[in-house]
Order: structure tokens, then sequence, then C-alpha cells
């Protein structure tokens, strides 16, 4: 009997669902995997270089930039997600959206706008120059280094922050941040005493987002000159054309993320957070008046034009000057080229989610929810580690394969045919945003009782039966918003192009980055726009289905 229930179970966890799970999840993990090993690698003369002369900068650069950028887009998050939950005052309603839109403009591109706007010849000190008489002292407005790398940082990321604890706030109840104001709190006390404790959890998540994309950040540390170990990962593959020692900073930079991981898990253990009813009267926003409400309406006002309206102004106006130059029979290749990978990347993207969300919903154990977390873990590492990570990957591939190029292909022992292909480069795509997928197609079957499966197979359909007739139809919601998403993220997706892309393969991202990086900024404002603009899709499906949810 014993062996018989064995059996049994394991027949039921090594279905096909399972099985393309797991091979997909071998898949995505084993360029990670093979970062990490890079660890135990020899090391080569350039290494020794890079850890004596260069190593503890680029360690102090990632330090300076994680915390100072954390500590500002965090307190700029939660402070306007409060005021505009906690308080009523003119253009609320506008502002609980529409400080989410800087997450349409993508922080490298902000950067090259900014770095313009601010220099000597930019529009703000020539304006005060020739319109008002004003001579700046030099280097007063400029924005370079870790100061301009921080403020475009900062200005861009915060939203993550700002959604997550307004979010946070909305879904609860409010009768402790009442009960607070019935036992006399009001202001300042009471932000510091009941919403700061009530909503711990949605600022660690958004503080964690905010740091993740800090260490992710090749674009604007590059544009500011700021030594990071994302940028040394750039410099060693390209400029000392040493992919060992690139390996090996990757492999740190893993290292400190899985301590950033670990240590937030341990600020959060043993601390409770209690759920609340959903039933239960939601919070009441205090009316502003006077110079109050004007301030909080001015503040949000400076925000939103600071993050959204100034640069892509600014963005939209470069365009008009310089599109009958940029707009050239190359664009269109460049669209081509920048749709296609995005889209073929996203099918497979969404296809592994299905089946991962699939299996898990069927399994439903600790194994496989870990490893569901295992395969979503990509888009918590820098798109630096995870090319380093396919590359070697598919170098790998071609060796073992290039007895069949000499047969097959007519090619030389040691030809590169995979590593110097497309493939290459939606593999990492694949690798780096499943988790947008996935969660996607897991927020949609939490919304399917398991009931209506039970029922389909109680009138014996089969699993393949149940999900193509139950499941799939309901889910189609969810695939279309997961395949939005994903989308648009690997559309503004720079690091990783930059690093995997075959010859002569450019994208939005990617031509915006090097009109910029030879000064060419106005020339980069039309793949700019285009950029924004597919972004602003990505931002409405968002705020649409968590406004979906909050209902």
């Amino acid at each position: 009997m014993q062996i018989h229930r064995t059996y049994r179970t394991l027949r039921n966890y090594t279905n096909g669902w399972v099985i393309a799970s797991l091979i997909g999840a071998a898949a995505i993990l084993l360029p990670i995997l093979y970062v990490m090993s890079g660890l135990f690698r020899p090391v080569n003369e350039n290494w020794a270089t890079v850890k004596t002369y260069l190593l503890t900068d680029y360690v102090i650069g990632s330090a300076k930039l994680v915390l100072l950028t954390g500590f500002f887009s965090t307190l700029a998050g939660v402070f306007l997600a409060w005021l505009v939950v906690g308080y009523a005052f003119p253009l609320r309603r506008f502002f609980r959206w529409g400080l989410v839109l800087p997450l349409a403009v993508p922080p490298y591109i902000a950067a090259y706008t900014y770095g313009t706007m601010t220099s000597y010849t930019g529009i703000i000190q020539a304006t005060l120059r020739n319109q008002f008489n004003i001579q700046l002292p030099h280097g007063m407005m400029e924005l370079s280094s870790l100061r301009g790398a921080v403020f475009t940082l900062s200005v861009f990321l915060f939203p993550y922050v700002f959604l997550l604890m307004r979010t946070y706030l909305e879904r609860q109840s409010g009768s402790y941040i009442e009960n607070g104001r019935l036992l006399g709190r009001s202001g300042w006390g009471l932000f510091t005493r009941v919403v700061l404790p009530l909503s711990r959890p949605a600022i660690i998540a958004g503080a964690m987002l905010v740091i993740f994309e800090v260490l992710s950040d090749y674009g604007v540390a590059s544009y500011f000159g700021v030594q990071t170990i994302s940028t040394a990962i750039f410099q060693t593959w390209f400029g000392m054309y040493d992919i060992d020692s690139a390996m090996r900073l990757a492999a740190w930079l893993l290292v400190i993320i899985i301590g950033i991981f670990i240590l937030e898990r341990l600020l959060r253990q043993g601390r409770r957070y209690g759920a609340m009813s959903s039933r239960s009267k939601p919070l009441q926003p205090v009316q502003l008046k006077g110079w109050a409400a004007a301030g909080a309406t001015g503040l949000c006002i400076l925000v939103f034009s600071a993050g959204f309206l100034v640069p892509v102004g600014q963005i939209l106006l470069w365009a008009t000057w310089t599109y009958s130059s940029v707009w050239r029979s190359d664009f269109v290749d460049l669209l081509r080229n920048t749709l296609t990978g995005a889209a073929w990347a996203t099918l497979v993207v969404m296809g592994i989610a299905v089946l991962s969300a699939k299996s898990v919903r069927m399994v439903s154990n600790a194994g496989a929810y870990a490893l569901a977390r295992l395969m979503t873990a990509g888009y918590a590492i820098p798109g630096a580690i995870i090319a380093i990570g396919a590359l070697a990957v598919f170098i790998g591939l071609d060796e073992l394969l290039s007895p069949l190029y000499v047969w097959l292909l007519d090619r030389e022992e040691g030809a590169l045919v995979l590593s110097l292909s497309l493939p290459m480069l939606l593999a990492g795509y694949v690798i780096r945003f499943m988790a947008t997928g996935y969660n996607a197609i897991e927020a949609g079957y939490d919304k399917i009782p398991r009931t209506y499966t039970e029922a389909a197979q109680s009138l014996g359909h089969k699993q393949g039966s149940t999900f193509r007739r139950v499941e799939l139809p309901l889910l189609k919601p969810a695939i279309l918003s997961g395949f939005a998403l994903t989308f648009i993220e690997i559309v503004k997706e720079l690091p990783l192009t930059l690093l995997l892309r075959p010859f002569n393969f450019d994208t939005l991202a990617t031509r915006t980055y090097q009109y910029a990086i030879d000064e060419r900024i106005y020339e980069a404002a039309l793949p700019s726009l285009l950029l924004i603009m597919l972004s602003l899709i990505s931002v409405i499906i968002v705020l649409r289905l968590e406004k979906g949810r909050i209902r």
C-alpha cells in the first residue's frame, strides 16, 4: 500500500506540466548559477589589478548611490503617498495616479535630459543669463557625478515606493488611523506613531525595488561618471576584454544582492502585521484648507513637473528639431528590431509562466513554490549579471556543438554561432523578466476558485482539457496584462541589450544611449520619446489593474 501511494504521488508530481516547468526552471537558473561559480575560478592578472586599484572605489560608489537614492526615494514616496491618502486638497484625485507617471520615463533618458538642461549652455542657465541677466556660479546648477545620479534616480524611482505605500494604505481598514485620531494623534505624531509602523511591509517592499533598480543601473551611472560595480562590469568586459574578471565582479554583485535579501528577511523576522477586514470603513481623508491645501498642491505639482512634465516636454521639443534627420530608413529597422525581439521574448516568457503557474497550482507544496520563486529571481538581478551568465552558457553550447557545426554548417572548430545570435539576447530577456509574466499569471490563478477545476475533473476532463476549456478563458485578462507589462519592460532594457545584442542589431534603448554618449542629445530625443510613449502603456495597465483589485 505504501509503495502504491508513493508511486501515485510521484506520478502526480511528474506529469507533463511539471516536467516542462522543471526544464524551463533549469534553463533560467543555469546562467545565474554559472555566474556564481565565477567566485571559485582561478584569478588572472587583470583581476589582481582590479582588486588592488579599482574594486574599493566600485564598492564605495555603489554603496553611496544605493544608500542616498534609497533614502530620498523612500522619503518622497512615503510622504507623498500619505499626503494623497490621508488628506483632501485641490487636484488630489489627479495626483493619486499622476505621481506614478515618472515610472514611464527610463532613468537613463532622464539623466541625458536633465544633464543637458542644467548645463552651462542648457535652457535653464541660458534663460537666466539672456532674459534676467543672472550669472550663476560655476557648477551650481549642473547635475554631475554622484549628485546628478542620486537626483535622477530618486525622482524617477520614488513611484515604486509611492505606489506600494498608497495601495497598502487604501486597501487597509482605516480603523487604526481613525483610532489614533480619536486618541489625540494628528499631523506628525499620527504619521510617525501609527502610519509608519502600519505601513512597514509596503515601505520595505518599495525600498527593495528601488535598491534593485539602482544596482541594475548602468545608463545613469555611466553618464554621470559614477563608479559602480555595474559600470565596472562593462569596463572590464569592453575595456579590458576580460570576461573572466567581469564574471567575478558579477558574482560579487550577486552575493551583495543575496545579502540584501537576507538582511530584509532578518529585519522582518518576528514582526507580525495583522490583516484587516476588507469590510471595515475605509480611511476618510482630512480636508486641508488655506495655506496647507495650497502647500500640498504645490508640492505635488513640483514633484510631478520634475518627474514627468518637464523632461517629457523638453524631449518633445528636441524631437521636433531633429525629426527630419533622425527618422530615416534605418529607423524603421530600429523599430522592427525593438518590437520583434521584445515580442518573441515575451511569448517565451508567457509560455513558461503559464506552465509554471499551472504546475504550482497542481502540486501546491513548498517545493513548487520555492521553484517558482527561484525562476522569478532574475528580476532582482542586474542585467549585466544575467548577460555574463547567458554569454558563458551559450559559449559552452557552441563548444559542445562545434563538431556538429563542422559537419552540418561547414564551420571551423571553435566557431561561435549561438553566442553571436539573437537567441542569446532573447534568452537573457526571458531570464531577466520572467517575474513580470509569472506574477501576472499567478495573480490570475488566485482569482480562479479551485472548485472550477475540481468540477471539470469530476466530469471526466483531464488536466489539459480542464486548462483549455476552463482555466485558459478565465486567465485571458491576466495573460494579456502580463504580456503587455513584460513587453514594455523588455523594450526599455538597456544593459542586457548592450551586452548581448548581435552585431549591427540596435534597439530604441541602445540607439538612445549611443546618441547620448556621442553628445548628440537632440538626436536622442525621438527614440527617447517613443520609449516613453510605450512605457506609458505599461504604467496605465498597472494603474488599471491596481484600480480593479481595489474595487
